[in-house]
């Protein structure tokens, strides 16, 4: 018996997609969801324990780009792996749409697929260690104040930062909060890590490449916070430290055609780049050219094609 186990976004309907799911699949396929998802699924979905959850073969993300992290933090003790569907919006991580959803089930049960291995970031604290799969970002507990923390690089007192926040991203996360601080793009198979300050005031005031074995700390001078792939900041006393390092290969990502996802990406990357809004940017497709994809859509009979 092969076990698939779902993760939902909390609030977005997914219905169509469990629908998808539970209709594709059938023996010698068991689809399982956690106890807090009972009240989301269709029948045919069995509920199981977060323990039980951890021995599954597989894993359906149904959400945006934060379900989709939140799936890989949930089997980073066991990688196994995980096939993103976007209800989301950008969908950076998350291949497949609710409309390939049942080409991409068809390929998974082929074998027609490949792996791409995703690092993460152990954080290391007095109060326990935390994973990321994007970012950790070190921030100040007041608005309008700056923070000051300095690095330690393999033991090595490296400088200071004072600013608003300090980011330590993967080559994933490198296109999320550090991209919009102004720091590097990593390639996704580079095996390094890159710590960005934003709006600097003194100190270092450039991103800083760090390779995967290097061992990073920061020691807060006053308090801090620590967020870990934005779900939510931890206070980090004054004097503290925090350590950093990265985890090679602890997540497990379904690739169904890495080299259209490679372009949907730097396609997605300049666009985050346009002054524009989407609506302002169809605003300046001509309202013919709109009308002309529009019926191509949506077919001569007026149905979706």
């Amino acid at each position: 018996m092969i076990s698939v186990g779902l993760v939902l976004h909390p609030t977005k309907p997914v219905d169509q997609s469990l629908a998808v799911i539970v209709g594709s699949t059938g023996d010698p396929v068991r689809i399982v969801a956690r106890e807090l998802d009972r009240g989301r699924v269709p029948a045919g979905v069995d509920i199981v324990s977060d323990e039980e959850f951890q021995a599954v073969d597989g894993v359906v993300a149904l959400g945006g780009d934060g379900t989709m992290l939140g799936a890989m933090r949930l089997m980073v003790e066991r990688p196994v792996p995980i096939l993103g569907v976007n209800h989301g919006n950008l969908g950076f991580l998350t291949e497949v749409t609710p409309a390939g959803l049942p080409a991409a089930l068809a390929r998974l049960a082929a074998g027609d697929y490949t792996i791409e291995q995703h690092a993460g970031l152990t954080l290391r604290t007095d109060d326990g260690d935390r994973v990321a799969f994007n970012d950790v970002v070190l921030g100040r507990t007041e608005a309008g104040r700056t923070m000051s923390v300095d690095l330690t690089v393999n033991d090595v007192h490296y400088g200071y930062y004072r600013a608003d926040a300090v980011i330590v991203a993967t080559p994933t996360g490198s296109t999320a909060y550090n991209y919009s601080a102004g720091g590097p793009v990593l390639s996704p198979s580079s095996n390094a890590m890159v710590v960005t300050p934003v709006a600097s005031m003194s100190g270092i005031g450039r991103p800083v490449v760090l390779g995967g074995g290097d061992r990073i700390s920061f020691q807060a001078e006053g308090a801090l916070t620590v967020e870990a792939d934005g779900t939510g900041a931890t206070p980090l006393a004054a004097g503290a430290t925090l350590g950093v390092a990265l985890l090679a290969d602890a997540a497990q990502v379904v690739r169904l055609s890495a080299s259209d996802y490679a372009s949907r990406r730097r396609v997605r990357l300049s666009l985050l780049d346009l002054p524009l809004r989407p609506d302002q940017l169809l605003e300046l497709i001509p309202l013919e050219l709109r009308r002309n994809v529009a019926a191509a859509i949506d077919g001569p009979d007026g149905r979706q094609m």
